[in-house]
């Protein structure tokens, strides 16, 4: 999407804005900048989020992992704590769990981070669904598709999914 697009999609969104429920699925939405060359901060993306979704905060959510560390550390890594402190500041409401450190020697660190939000995403789309009639969906996959399906043809929900595919 070009500035122009943005400009046009919100515009669009301008009357829904009470109704529209906004989903940041951080972890994939962070890799966009390698991807797409898309480099976007949160303050800049908080602040994009707000023109689609107004009034309550939980209608504009923001899933990351909290990530500890590979040590049991019950002290969150500063890039975590940063990224979580700045998207309550840009008026996202956080939805977190634990990052897990899976083994693998495959990666040069000797490990994978997973986290895995996407049945967090979809139940709250269930238990929100009488809150709003638009879904805004930021992510890097695919991994909420089915979920997306059955909000629309079980409920009426309409989709806005901006994607983009990692590699």
């Amino acid at each position: 999407m070009n500035q122009q697009d943005i400009k046009t999609f919100i515009n669009k969104l301008e009357k829904t804005q009470n109704r529209n429920i906004v989903i940041i699925d951080y972890g994939n939405v962070q890799k966009w900048e390698r991807s797409i060359k898309w480099r976007i901060g949160l303050k800049e993306l908080g602040n994009l989020v707000k023109h689609m979704s107004k009034g309550s905060r939980f209608l504009r959510r923001f899933y990351y992992g909290k990530d500890y560390g590979d040590n049991k550390s019950e002290t969150l890594t500063e890039w975590s704590r940063m990224v979580l402190e700045k998207s309550k500041m840009s008026g996202f409401e956080n939805i977190s769990k634990r990052v897990k450190y899976i083994r693998d020697k495959n990666y040069k660190t000797g490990f994978v981070k997973k986290c895995d939000m996407d049945l967090m995403m979809g139940l709250d789309l269930i238990k929100e669904k009488d809150n709003y009639d638009y879904i805004i969906l930021f992510s890097g996959d695919g991994d909420l598709a089915a979920a997306l399906k059955f909000m629309f043809e079980n409920y009426g929900k309409k989709v806005v999914c901006l994607v983009q595919e990692t590699i």
